[in-house]
C-alpha cells in the first residue's frame, strides 16, 4: 500500500489536538514552500513536528511565482556561480527523484539580436548545462542547442525574426507551485507531522529569567488561534522556526524589539493569455531594463512576466496595476508578430518576493539567497531564497534549530524522500491506456490527473468510481473534474472556495471569468465535505465575487497606491484574519 495522508477536516482537528496537548520538538510557522519543506525535513529526521499557517498552504508568495524550477540563468551574469550550481542540482533532484509527477521540463528560446551575442550567451549556456551535468543528481533535461532564423520560424511561427540573428534553445523546468507546497505539507503529515492551515500565531510563549544567561527569555512555543472555530490554543515546542516570508518582520515584533532580519517585499506581476494567441513550441526569455521577461507555456495558456518593484502596502493581497500589465504587454510585444492587448489577458496575479535587507554585515545586501539566524534562544528565523532551493533552505533551518534541541539530531535525508504521488507515477503513466479503459476517461483526462496526482491517481479514481457524477467536468471550467474539487476538500486541505479556485486549481487565472461562473458548483461540491449549509455556500460565493471584482478594479488603476486601495475594498471572509 502506497504511503498517503489527507489534510481533510478530521485530520486538521486531530493535528490541532495533537500539537496542543503534547510538546513538540519543532513548531514551524508559515506554510509556504520553505515552511512546508522545514516540516518535512524535521519530521523525516525523527523530530516531532507541528506546522501552522494563518491562511491556506502557499497562499502568499509560493502560489504566485513564475512557476519555474530553474537554476537562474541571469545569476551567471552576477557571477553567483554557487547559487546557480545549487539551484541546478535541486532542479535535477526535483525532476528525477522528489517530484517527477509535478515537475516537468520546458524548452525556452533565448532570442539573439546581434551576432556578437551568440558566443556570449552560448558560453553562458555551456556553463549552465555543464554545472547541471556535474551536479550530484541527474540533469534530467536536454542540453542547449543553437538555432538560426529558419529553425526559429518552424518552432515559433509567431516570434518576430526580422531583427534576430538566431536563438539558443535551452531547457529548464516548471511546476504548479501551489500544488508542490500542498504536496510537501501533505507528505510531512504522512510521516507524522501535525499540519493545520487557517491557524494564526498570536504570540510566543517564553520561559526563564531574561536577566540571566543570554539575557533573553527562551521561546518555548506559541499561542495560536484556530481561525475556523475561533479557539485559542497553546503549542509548546523546544524550538520554533519562523518561515513567514514577507511577514517575517511582523513575526519578529511578537518577540519584542528589533529583529535580526529585515525583509523587503518586491512585487512580481504575471499575466496569463490563451495558448493559441502565440504559436510556439517553446517559451521565450529576454532581458528588460528592470527584470527578466519569461513567456512560459502553461497547459492551454501562456504565463508572461515578471515585474520587480518595491512594495510596502498590503502584504496579503498585493495588487497589479494597469501600469504593471502595460509594462509586461509592451515588452512581450517587441518579440511578437501579432501584438497582444488587454483583451487577450485571461488572468493576472501579483506576488511578493521576500528580499533580505540585512541589519548586520552578513545580510547587508538585497539578495535571493537565504539567511538563517537564531536571534533569541528557542527561535530560528529564515528568510530569502527561491522556490527551487526550498529543500536546501529547509535543511539549513533545521540544522540551526538542532543546536537548541540537545542530543544527537540526525542529518537531513530529504534528498531521498519522494513526495506523495512520486511513488508509482512512472508505472501508472505506462498504464495510462488501461487506466483510460477501466475508468471510462479519455487519455487526455488521464494524463491531466497523472500530472496533478501522480501515483495517487487511484485515490481520485476510486472517488469517481464510488460517485460517477464526479467524473464529469465542471460546468464552465471543463479542464477540471468535479471529483478534483471534492478531493481537494477531503485530502488536500481546502477549507474555502478561494483555496480551490486560486490554488488547488488555477481557475482564478486560467479563465476569462476568473472562476466566477463555476463558483456556485464548486462551493456546492465542497459543502458536502465541509458541512456547509446554503447560507454558507452563498457567503463563500459572494466572497469570491467580491474578490474578483476588487482585483479587476485594481488592475485598471495607474499607481500601486490606487491599485492597493481598490484591492483591499474586498472584505476578508468572516473566517479570515
Amino acid at each position: 500500500m502506497a504511503l498517503t495522508a489527507d489534510l481533510g477536516p478530521g485530520s486538521r482537528a486531530a493535528a490541532l489536538t495533537g500539537m496542543s496537548t503534547q510538546e513538540v520538538d519543532v513548531l514551524v510557522v508559515g506554510s509556504g514552500v520553505v515552511g512546508a519543506g522545514i516540516a518535512l525535513d524535521a519530521v523525516s529526521r525523527g523530530l516531532s513536528t507541528a506546522l501552522v499557517e494563518q491562511r491556506d498552504f502557499a497562499s502568499g508568495t509560493s502560489s504566485r511565482s513564475s512557476k519555474l524550477v530553474h537554476g537562474g540563468l541571469r545569476y551567471l551574469e552576477m557571477f553567483d556561480f554557487g547559487l546557480v550550481r545549487e539551484a541546478l542540482e535541486e532542479r535535477g533532484l526535483l525532476l528525477t527523484r522528489i517530484a517527477p509527477h509535478l515537475v516537468r521540463p520546458v524548452p525556452f528560446l533565448y532570442p539573439l539580436h546581434k551576432t556578437r551575442e551568440r558566443p556570449y550567451v552560448g558560453a553562458g549556456l555551456v556553463l549552465y548545462d555543464g554545472m547541471a551535468m556535474a551536479g550530484k543528481y541527474e540533469m534530467g533535461v536536454p542540453k542547449h542547442k543553437h538555432l538560426f532564423r529558419r529553425q526559429i520560424a518552424r518552432i515559433a511561427p509567431d516570434l518576430r525574426t526580422d531583427q534576430l540573428t538566431g536563438a539558443i534553445r535551452y531547457y529548464d523546468c516548471q511546476v504548479d507551485d501551489a500544488r508542490l507546497v500542498m504536496n510537501i505539507a501533505r507528505t510531512a503529515a504522512a510521516y507524522g507531522a501535525h499540519v493545520a492551515s487557517r491557524t494564526k500565531v498570536t504570540g510566543f510563549l517564553r520561559e526563564g529569567d531574561p536577566s540571566t544567561g543570554s539575557g533573553q527569555a527562551k521561546v518555548c512555543g506559541a499561542s495560536i488561534r484556530d481561525l475556523e472555530n475561533d479557539v485559542d490554543l497553546e503549542v509548546r515546542a523546544k524550538v520554533v522556526i519562523n518561515a513567514a516570508g514577507v511577514w517575517t518582520d511582523e513575526i519578529q515584533e511578537l518577540v519584542g524589539g528589533r529583529g535580526a532580519l529585515h525583509v523587503q517585499a518586491s512585487k512580481g506581476v504575471h499575466i496569463v493569455v490563451p495558448r493559441d494567441r502565440i504559436r510556439s513550441e517553446a517559451g521565450f526569455i529576454t532581458k528588460t531594463e528592470k527584470s527578466v521577461l519569461f513567456v512560459i507555456p502553461w497547459g492551454r495558456h501562456w504565463i508572461i512576466g515578471t515585474t520587480d518593484t518595491a512594495w510596502d502596502l498590503d502584504l496579503a493581497h498585493p495588487a497589479a496595476s494597469r501600469a504593471d500589465i502595460d509594462y509586461i504587454l509592451g515588452h512581450v510585444n517587441t518579440l511578437l508578430k501579432d501584438p497582444l492587448d488587454r483583451e487577450d489577458v485571461e488572468g493576472v496575479y501579483a506576488g511578493l518576493r521576500p528580499l533580505l535587507v540585512g541589519e548586520s554585515e552578513a545580510t547587508s545586501k538585497i539578495s535571493r539567497e537565504h539567511t538563517v539566524v537564531a536571534p533569541v534562544p528557542g527561535l530560528v528565523l529564515i528568510a530569502g531564497g527561491k522556490l527551487t532551493t526550498y529543500r536546501v533552505m529547509a535543511r539549513d533551518a533545521v540544522d540551526v534549530a538542532a543546536r537548541s534541541l540537545g542530543g544527537e539530531v540526525r542529518p537531513s535525508i530529504t534528498e531521498r524522500v519522494p513526495l506523495l504521488g512520486a511513488h508509482g507515477f512512472e508505472t501508472r503513466t505506462n498504464q495510462r491506456a488501461s487506466i483510460a479503459r477501466t475508468s471510462g476517461l479519455d487519455l487526455a483526462t488521464v494524463d491531466h490527473l497523472l500530472g496533478r496526482y501522480g501515483g495517487m491517481i487511484d485515490e481520485i479514481l476510486q472517488l469517481m468510481a464510488d460517485r460517477p457524477e464526479l467524473a464529469e467536468p465542471l460546468i464552465h471550467a471543463e479542464d477540471y473534474l468535479a471529483g478534483e474539487v471534492v478531493y481537494a476538500a477531503t485530502h488536500e486541505g481546502a477549507r474555502h472556495l478561494d483555496d480551490v479556485l486560486a490554488r488547488r486549481t488555477r481557475l482564478s487565472i486560467e479563465s476569462f471569468d476568473r472562476g466566477v461562473l463555476c463558483a456556485p458548483q464548486v462551493a456546492e461540491l465542497m459543502a458536502g465535505v465541509l458541512g456547509w449549509d446554503q447560507a454558507r455556500i452563498d457567503e463563500e460565493v459572494d466572497h469570491w465575487l467580491r474578490r474578483v471584482e476588487a482585483e479587476r478594479q485594481s488592475q485598471e488603476m495607474l499607481t500601486d497606491q490606487e491599485a492597493d486601495e481598490a484591492r483591499v475594498q474586498a472584505p476578508e471572509g468572516p473566517w479570515a484574519i
